[in-house]
């Protein structure tokens, strides 16, 4: 059996991205495919760190936008490992927006990435288990056993 993790051992916290014209919508706020795009990117570095392989995004789900951001604020990504099963991991992002005069932030974005570790033949490879510590962790860690089981009872779209 693989030797477990800490979620503190691939996490990030604080990284940070500026808001510019390209990255608006015609409202003046940012693309919401904009932000995925940079939270993709990022739970796939929390991926990789937790199992040291190539990992690959297998979907994302409970997406919710919750306040738009505007030119010139700063993106403050915060983004962990919730869960591991055999062969894939779900990564929670939190995504703010603060505003660089007064430093006020607020929380703009949630999303669960479900990720899985490819072997150099890209075919899913085991995954070390994660250990979570604190109360917070514990709790995303059953969270996100009935989110999985939730995904799993989706009807197949064809």
């Amino acid at each position: 059996m693989l030797k477990g993790k800490k979620v503190s051992e691939s996490a990030v916290h604080d990284q940070t991205s500026v808001v510019y014209p390209n990255d608006l919508n015609p409202y003046g706020t940012l693309f919401g495919g904009r932000v995925l795009e940079l939270c993709d990117r990022l739970a796939g570095v929390v991926a990789r760190r937790h199992c040291g392989r190539v990992c690959v995004t297998l979907g994302v789900d409970s997406v919710r936008f919750l306040a738009p951001a505007k030119h010139g604020d700063t993106l403050v990504f915060k983004a962990s490992i919730n869960r591991v099963w055999r062969t894939s991991m779900e990564i929670g992002l939190k995504v703010f927006a603060e505003d660089f005069r007064t430093l006020d932030r607020i929380h703009i974005v949630s999303a669960y990435f479900t990720f899985v570790a490819l072997d150099d033949h890209l075919r899913p490879v085991e995954i070390c288990p994660v250990i979570p510590e604190t109360g917070e962790e514990k709790r995303r860690f059953d969270q996100a056993e009935e989110r999985r089981k939730m995904r799993l009872n989706l009807p197949n779209r064809s």
